[in-house]
């Protein structure tokens, strides 16, 4: 197993989480939405209801100044 394929199998709990709290707090999953305006405003409306949430989950990354590489941790 590459060491990229071990980093994303230690970090999928937090992609599932954000997933897991866009779909249920913020009701960004809905499918029957009647026309695309009703659809675009229903997803930046979760969105800027997620960004206002008090504890965000996160992936903690540096950026070495040799070559512009990101580390991740």
């Amino acid at each position: 197993m590459t060491i990229h394929d071990k980093i994303m199998l230690c970090k999928i709990s937090l992609i599932e989480t954000i997933n897991d709290e866009l779909k249920n707090i913020c009701q960004i999953e809905h499918s029957r939405h009647r026309s695309v305006v009703n659809f675009i405003s229903n997803l930046i409306s979760g969105l800027l209801a997620y960004s206002f949430l008090p504890k965000k989950p996160g992936i903690k990354y540096e950026t070495q100044d040799t070559f512009g590489q990101l580390a991740l941790f």
